[in-house]
């Protein structure tokens, strides 16, 4: 089983990959983590600061209906249904489509 590595272990073995001379691949061979795990950790880091949560308007639309609501993302993108979602299953769909 891998060892968990320490925040600053990860740290440390990002700076040594962007100061790094060699391959990619060679990089990572010689610090025993694979391609896919650094490529992890560069896909954390380059989200760290990224918003969690969206601001968000509420409009009134001419069609009244109680069952119906639509959600505009930071992307322009709507989403309007009319289904009733659990909170866990609507924060999935954002995410999936925030993730496009």
């Amino acid at each position: 089983m891998a060892t968990k590595r320490t925040a600053e272990e990860i740290q440390r073995l990002l700076e040594g990959y962007r100061q790094r001379t060699i391959t990619r691949a060679e990089y990572c061979r010689g610090q025993g983590v694979s391609t896919s795990m650094l490529d992890y950790y560069l896909h954390r880091e380059s989200r760290k600061g990224q918003p969690r949560l969206a601001r968000v308007k509420l409009a009134q639309s001419g069609i009244e209906s109680a069952d119906r609501f639509t959600v505009v993302l930071c992307n322009g993108r709507r989403i309007e249904s009319g289904w009733n979602f659990r909170d866990a299953d609507l924060a999935r769909l954002i995410r999936i489509v925030e993730a496009e």
